[in-house]
């Protein structure tokens, strides 16, 4: 089910008039279907599942009855559409989006990033994934030390040339460490990708 398809106004009635928990349950199984698929393309919404997580427990507890809990779960349903649409208002595909939030979120201490820096990182972000699929990213990249050196060196040339003054050493270091283990582990080599599954 695609969650920015869905007429809540439509559903809530439904929910009236019908058999609540059920309806609770269809839009539950909704959100954790595309909550899945939001995580397994970009690790930094973790945040949105353990929320759901959370949702879910004391729902189960019995904290929340099923009007507050079918309430709460139209609203999370709307953020994750918000979020689903964030890549185009950034501008960015949902690949680049992904490198782009390991690359902004906050660490201790946070950065904040003047808007000519956050198209910086963007434009770094797009400029690495292209040198990686160009090159590095060959048939089983991931099973030779060779190739995942070369791999971790691209990284961090192109973050080196990319970032700003901002990312110090320690956070640059960080950063690469971070978009490495996000390489290895969404990308498998000649082309595929978990991108490419959903």
């Amino acid at each position: 089910m695609d969650l920015s398809q869905i007429d809540f106004d439509a559903l809530r009635k439904r929910f009236e008039e019908g058999r609540r928990r059920t309806e609770a349950e269809k839009l539950r199984a909704a959100v954790a279907q595309k909550l899945h698929a939001l995580v397994a393309l970009n690790r930094s919404r973790m945040d949105y599942a353990e929320r759901f997580r959370q949702m879910i427990d004391e729902y189960n507890a019995g904290s929340v009855n099923v009007e507050v809990f079918f309430g709460r779960l139209v609203t999370f349903a709307q953020e994750l559409t918000a979020e689903e649409k964030r890549s185009v208002a950034e501008g960015l595909s949902e690949e680049e989006l992904a490198l782009f939030d390991i690359l902004t979120k906050p660490e201790k201490p946070a950065i904040s990033l003047t808007e000519p820096e956050r198209r910086q990182v963007k434009t770094a972000a797009r400029d690495l994934l292209e040198a990686l699929k160009r090159g590095k990213l060959v048939l089983d990249w991931r099973k030779r030390q060779q190739t995942r050196a070369g791999v971790e060196k691209a990284i961090q040339v192109a973050l080196d040339r990319g970032l700003s003054d901002k990312y110090d050493k320690e956070l640059y270091d960080a950063k690469c460490a971070a978009v490495f283990q996000h390489v290895y582990e969404k990308y498998y080599g000649a082309g595929g990708s978990v991108y490419g599954a959903f």
